[in-house]
């Protein structure tokens, strides 16, 4: 049964309460507008960043990188750790067919130690990355949402680290703390953190007064659900973006740490302190300097490859 009201000239036809919905086979009709209404924005971004080279280059390049620190003996047959990895008669040997790289100052192979080194430089990228979006992205997803007293306190805390500059601060901790790369990851994450604060913080205060948040609430939807299933899906772009970027960056900060003796410490191995090494004889051998800091080039740039292709993939005004 089905009533039918009058308001005006018009005829509005409403289905009685407790009448059983209409139902029969899906068609691929009906399958195709499901597909329509499920598309979202990180949909539409995927298929965008399919059909992008530039993020296609990066995403390669960013591949073979994490590939060549997580098993660099598939790329090379030496270590740079053995007793036997350097000989100083081989010192300041130009590129040759055996040698791709040559050898530096103390007789060891660039290729082997470059290989090598990317493992620490990926890590410091890679962990302090991650360290930065779980703590900033945390405490700002909690100050945008709750507001008030916490979105204060945590803001003017913030505050605090944000004033401190990177570079500046790392090499003010660093000095009195052991080199490696997990204390290099530890310290720029903690000096790098307020700044997906903000990031977060800002995108949840514009999303959670949005009407699909409004009508969760209207339905009964509890505080957490709203935060997991609406809130935070629609607010982590702009931070997955911006940590994509930073990535390079951060690997850039180690390097420069490590080129100032303060970073990754001997006998570990990085590109920045590889750099720092062949900086006495880079004249003399220019080839000791060119391919470490080669490597750390291509490998920044491949991450604000896929960090800006990703950033045109997200953003709403670009389409």
């Amino acid at each position: 049964m089905r009533d039918t009201t009058t308001v005006g000239d018009e005829l509005t036809d409403t289905q009685t309460t407790g009448a059983p919905a209409p139902t029969g086979p899906v068609t691929k009709a009906d399958r195709k507008k499901k597909k329509d209404r499920e598309a979202s924005l990180w949909s539409d971004a995927m298929r965008d960043l399919r059909r992008n080279p530039i993020f296609l280059i990066g995403s390669v390049l960013v591949l073979a990188m994490l590939v060549l620190s997580a098993v660099p003996q598939w790329f090379t047959d030496g270590s740079p750790f053995d007793a036997t990895a350097c000989t100083l008669q081989n010192s300041l040997k130009t590129p040759s067919v055996d040698h791709w790289f040559g050898f530096d100052i103390q007789g060891c192979d660039v290729y082997t130690r470059t290989v090598w080194a990317a493992r620490n430089s990926v890590i410091v990228g890679v962990v302090t990355t991650s360290l930065v979006i779980i703590i900033g992205g945390g405490l700002g997803l909690l100050a945008g949402w709750l507001g008030g007293i916490v979105d204060s306190a945590l803001s003017r805390f913030a505050e605090i680290f944000f004033a401190i500059p990177l570079l500046l601060g790392g090499m003010l901790i660093m000095s009195a703390l052991p080199g490696n790369a997990w204390t290099v990851s530890i310290v720029l994450a903690t000096l790098g953190w307020p700044q997906i604060f903000r990031i977060m913080r800002s995108s949840v205060l514009q999303n959670k007064n949005n009407d699909y948040v409004m009508a969760a609430r209207a339905l009964g939807a509890g505080a957490w659900r709203i935060t997991i299933r609406h809130i935070l899906p629609n607010a982590v772009a702009p931070v997955i973006v911006v940590g994509a970027i930073s990535l390079g960056v951060y690997i850039s900060a180690e390097a420069a740490l490590s080129y100032l003796g303060i970073g990754v410490q001997p006998p570990e191995i990085s590109w920045g302190l590889m750099v720092s090494d062949a900086s006495v004889r880079w004249l003399q051998a220019p080839h000791v300097l060119l391919f470490p800091a080669a490597a750390l080039s291509i490998t920044v740039l491949a991450f604000i490859m896929v960090g800006d292709a990703v950033r045109d993939a997200l953003d709403p005004k670009l389409r």
